[in-house]
């Protein structure tokens, strides 16, 4: 049994209403922060499937760039969370306000 494009581009499409959801409903930074990296890889799954179904390399080489950012965004994003939690004992949407200089 082979998937065709239109069942990859549905599981993309399904995890990344899953992360937007996520985005939208929670108040947890740490829950947040997972929602969009799941909404990173939806975005890479549908780069990949239509590199595979096109037979072009590109897609894929893109992908690899995205991971290697987002590897760095992770480090900057959760050095953020830790720091606000450290300081208000808290990683709630609504504690970032003390975070401003």
């Amino acid at each position: 049994m082979h998937a065709g494009l239109e069942q990859y581009l549905a599981v993309s499409f399904a995890l990344f209403a899953l992360g937007l959801l996520g985005v939208i409903m929670r108040r947890n930074l740490l829950v947040i922060y997972m929602s969009l990296e799941l909404m990173l890889n939806a975005a890479n799954l549908a780069l990949v499937a239509f590199s595979r179904f096109k037979d072009n390399l590109n897609g894929q080489i893109l992908v690899f760039f995205i991971i290697t950012v987002a590897a760095a965004e992770v480090s900057v994003g959760l050095a953020l969370i830790v720091a606000l939690y450290r300081r208000r004992q808290s990683a709630h949407v609504e504690d970032l306000t003390s975070m401003k200089l």
